[in-house]
């Protein structure tokens, strides 16, 4: 049965009679028709919806109208929460049919009983509290129904006591477990299989396809539709799940795990537990020899060290000896024989890593303060995700606010193998040069230059001061981000300004975003993670400042590495990469200021090359079209016409 667009989304429809203050949208119902026909003929759509669009009741209602199984991924576990707690309850209500639906999230979300009564009884400790937070997290599990940490309010979600308390999919027992039957992970899983519509975000949806890519079966249940909500992060995750990584970390635990259970089944076999000290021991060494290398870095340079390759060889004889002399004792109990997997596999990605000459791939290695991470990472993702969707008789949704470059979807298909998709594009509803003000700043220098960020807090105060506050400042380098720090901080208290000044890593995501709209006059410094996925509607915010274009550093080892890949075939990197990724950042980044019909504010972007280069023009292009000024006293008479007016003139900026 063809959908009836009309049936819902009109202004005698469905959502009418249901929603307070609902009105049609065109650009919403023009995407319900093209998804409700991509369904139908099992097709690929790739649909870019302006904010404000509605696009999130523009897919579930085809979606759920058109029966079947239907698998809704978001980007994050925050708007996979959203989905489920507030949208997905209208389309409910309007479809007027019971729809059985199912939240499912990646193993690491759910308490595992077996790790934590095991760490209980017998982990080692690295923080005081650890002990009585996972006291805390026993009890949680034992009235909980789902065990999603999330739901634990006693013990703070990134806390890293969890890594103690949840399972992975290297150290999962399966069916050998003997908390198997009372596992949260295997009852979620089986709601999953049991729904109709199942909501996961992209890191678990793509473990999924990896998982199926290498013959394991498949952990989401079989559907007849797909769509992946906030689409423009998918070659980001997919590149991550279609590489491989193996971690000193890894066999850290592996040899700490080992350890324990030596003593429980293998006691009479001291060697072992000299084994177990000895790859501990190699793992961080290794480690240790990259304590002055740079935070990533290609693995060709890292490896003309020979005290790098030492360190690995090292750590690969420790792991050699550990498989060898668990293989002996594997068969006197299931948790020898599982270690003895897990030392076989981390074996396999370390030799994998140092033979890997594939042109295909580039390696590289990153460190952390605990671990370093060597990872093999496939220089496009096209092939391997564009041949699951051709393969797959579902029909496919792939959406996001930002997926082209002025109308220009060519980057983003071409990235993921989708040449063969269908593209739409429809604008937001917003009236933008009306409702905002885009900002360039006079006589600022070059992003390269050292006074830059001083230059950007500079600019930027008198506008702060004629918002009131209520400003983001993003900045695409926590070094720009903690001197800007230094020097607000200053010239607040020089000034004896009172806004309230949150910064990222002080306090959790959520907890700075609380406080934000609570204040109503705060002003929020952030990186990348605020960019996207941030909704701040009404007076809270009203000023969206960003230091500079988003250009991925050429110097990151795998942007350096395509770039070489396009440009040994002849393209341009900047061009055909660096340019149009940057478009689609900045026009996330740009997104979070207007949320709602009635927000009002100023953009305001510090890079002077969107004026002085000629690919400046093609970025602008990208951008919501809001009045253009390179002029404070602009800047000042829009907000001093929104105090007075509560309305902002056309013509004020």
């Amino acid at each position: 049965m063809k959908f009836d667009v009309n049936r819902f989304f009109s202004s005698d429809g469905l959502l009418s009679s249901l929603l307070k203050g609902y009105a049609p949208r065109p650009q919403q119902m023009e995407m319900a028709r093209r998804v409700a026909e991509t369904l139908e003929k099992n097709g690929v759509l790739v649909a870019e919806a302006g904010t404000g669009t509605g696009k999130t009741l523009a897919y579930l209602l085809p979606a759920l109208a058109h029966g079947g199984k239907v698998i809704v991924s978001t980007a994050t576990k925050a708007l996979q929460d959203q989905l489920f707690e507030k949208d997905i309850p209208v389309a409910q209500k309007v479809i007027g049919a019971p729809v059985q639906v199912a939240r499912l999230k990646g193993r690491a979300n759910y308490v595992c009983r077996y790790h934590l009564e095991r760490n209980l009884a017998g982990g080692r400790f690295e923080r005081r509290e650890d002990h009585a937070y996972l006291s805390r997290i026993a009890r949680f599990a034992e009235t909980s129904s789902i065990g999603d940490k999330a739901e634990c309010i006693d013990v703070p979600e990134s806390h890293p006591v969890w890594q103690k308390a949840v399972s992975t999919r290297e150290n999962c027992l399966g069916g050998e477990c003997p908390q198997y039957k009372n596992c949260f992970v295997m009852d979620a899983r089986k709601q999953a299989l049991e729904a109709e519509l199942v909501v996961v975000n992209h890191h678990l949806f793509f473990a999924d396809l990896w998982l199926k890519d290498e013959g394991v079966s498949e952990l989401l249940p079989a559907s007849n539709m797909v769509i992946l909500d906030e689409a423009h992060q998918l070659e980001d995750i997919a590149t991550v799940f279609f590489g491989e990584t193996f971690s000193t970390g890894q066999s850290v635990e592996l040899a700490q795990d080992a350890e324990r259970v030596v003593k429980v089944h293998a006691g009479d076999t001291p060697e072992l537990g000299f084994l177990c000290n000895a790859l501990e021991k190699a793992a961080r060494d290794a480690r240790l020899v990259f304590s002055t290398l740079p935070v990533r870095q290609l693995a060709e340079e890292a490896l003309k060290s020979t005290d790098t390759v030492k360190a690995l060889l090292v750590l690969k004889q420790a792991l050699e000896a550990m498989d060898k002399a668990l293989e002996a004792q594997a068969e006197r109990a299931q948790e020898l024989g599982h270690c003895r997997s897990r030392a076989v596999q981390h074996l396999g990605q370390l030799s994998r890593w140092l033979d890997d000459e594939r042109v295909d791939r580039v390696r590289w290695l990153e460190t952390t303060p605990r671990a370093v991470l060597l990872h093999s990472t496939p220089l496009s993702v096209a092939e391997l995700f564009g041949r699951q969707v051709q393969d797959d008789a579902r029909a496919w949704v792939l959406t996001s606010a930002t997926l082209s470059v002025a109308g220009d979807f060519s980057h983003f298909v071409s990235r993921l193998g989708l040449e063969g998709a269908e593209t739409f594009a429809v604008d937001s509803p917003f009236d933008y040069p009306r409702q905002g003000v885009l900002y360039v700043p006079e006589n600022l220098p070059e992003p390269n230059q050292p006074e830059h960020t001083d230059a950007v807090v500079d600019a930027a105060l008198p506008v702060i001061e004629a918002s009131g506050g209520r400003a983001f400042m993003l900045f695409t380098s926590f070094r720009a981000l903690d001197r800007a720090r230094a020097r607000i901080e200053s010239a607040f208290k020089e000034r004896g300004w009172d806004y309230p000044l949150l910064v990222q890593g002080d306090a959790p995501k959520s907890k700075l975003l609380d406080a934000f709209r609570a204040a109503g006059n705060a002003v929020l410094l952030g990186a990348y993670s605020f960019w996207e996925g941030v909704d701040v509607p009404g007076d809270a915010l009203s000023v969206v400042i960003i230091d500079k274009l988003p250009f991925a550093p050429p110097d990151d080892p795998v942007v350096a590495a395509r770039i070489r890949h396009l440009e040994a075939g002849g393209g341009n990197g900047f061009m055909a990469f660096q340019l149009p990724a940057a478009a689609i950042a900045l026009k996330q980044g740009a997104g979070r200021l207007i949320r709602t019909e009635t927000d009002r504010g100023v953009l305001m972007l510090c890079d002077p090359r969107l004026i002085t280069k000629p690919y400046g023009k093609r970025l602008l292009a990208a951008l919501p079209p809001m009045t253009r000024t390179r002029k404070l006293d602009r800047v000042q008479a829009f907000f001093a016409w929104h105090a007075e007016n509560g309305l902002v003139s056309a013509n004020t900026a």
